[in-house]
């Protein structure tokens, strides 16, 4: 990719060569602006790439062969040029993400118990419920598209956290940006368990509402584990829990597929919303793990939707 990388080089103004390696430097530590490259493949270069997939191969995805497998993260885009510039584009490495999608070896599928006489696909009662402590979509419409519960283990941390804008980011502590910040949230005690997973959480997630639904970006260092009631088609009798490994987004809640709700069953371990998305952060749960519910995971998200208009 030499021959490539250097026909890219010479087109990009000093500006935009400057914000390159301060955005490879800092492995995408904060929010930057584009790095604007001309459209088109370089000349002269028989291995062609575009510009996005050269340089997100050359310093984040070296196994990367196509820009379908890339998302951009227009949300973190400003300024000239950031996303509708016809003869530009945006070529920031950390401006994009992978795209997690079924089939791969992250999908975590799991048949639950049924009960007896009950219908085949029924999930039924998993254990003992606990108190039914989320938000009912109903309940916040305040003008905000979500809030944000944040859980330990069985117990939830904080207040609810609301987000008006089009994206929000769940981090660890400052100063890895703005947004709901964990370490800000009071808690009386915490256990080992959980301090330890609360260090893996870093640059933690990126949260987005965009056109048919919600999307999630993993900025951290460690897997993170999804659950909504859209990941699994209605009626299904498996609980799906998706595993979203280290810049990878994935879409985590389609609101046509919740539109039609008839036919959707939720497990009652715990509050649970059927518009609502669970996240774990660094622990996994289901048959393949120690943890058979979220609520034995140590730190995860609870992100209850108000429907769209």
């Amino acid at each position: 990719l030499k021959l490539a990388a250097h026909a890219l080089f010479k087109k990009l103004k000093d500006e935009e060569l400057e914000l390159l390696v301060q955005v490879v430097e800092s492995r995408g530590a904060w929010e930057s602006g584009c790095v604007l490259a001309p459209r088109g493949d370089p000349r002269g270069v028989k291995q062609g790439l575009p510009p996005q997939v050269l340089l997100c191969r050359l310093f984040r995805w070296p196994d990367l062969h196509q820009s379908h497998e890339l998302k951009h993260l227009c949300y973190y885009a400003g300024g000239q040029g950031s996303c509708g510039d016809l003869a530009v584009l945006c070529c920031n490495p950390h401006h994009f993400s992978r795209l997690a999608v079924p089939g791969e070896c992250w999908w975590q599928h799991w048949r639950l118990p049924c009960l007896a006489g009950s219908d085949p696909c029924s999930l039924g009662v998993l254990c003992s419920p606990l108190p039914d402590t989320s938000l009912s979509w109903s309940t916040v419409k305040d003008g905000c598209w979500c809030k944000l519960a944040y859980w330990e283990y069985r117990t939830r941390v904080g207040r609810l956290y609301a987000v008006h804008e089009a994206s929000v980011n769940v981090f660890s502590e400052l100063p890895w940006g703005s947004g709901f910040c964990l370490a800000q949230l009071p808690a009386a005690y915490r256990s080992c368990a959980i301090r330890r997973a609360r260090g893996k959480i870093g640059r933690g997630l990126l949260l987005s509402q965009e056109p048919g639904g919600i999307w999630v970006y993993n900025r951290s260092e460690h897997p993170i584990f999804v659950s909504s009631p859209t990941l699994s088609p209605p009626g299904a009798c498996r609980f799906t829990v998706l595993k979203v490994l280290p810049g990878y987004s994935a879409k985590v809640f389609d609101y046509e597929w919740a539109g039609d709700s008839e036919g959707w069953q939720l497990p009652r371990e715990g509050p649970c919303d059927p518009h609502s998305i669970r996240i774990s952060f660094a622990k996994g749960w289901g048959p393949c793990y120690s943890r058979q519910f979220i609520t034995s995971c140590p730190c995860w998200l609870e992100v209850l939707l108000n429907q769209p208009h």
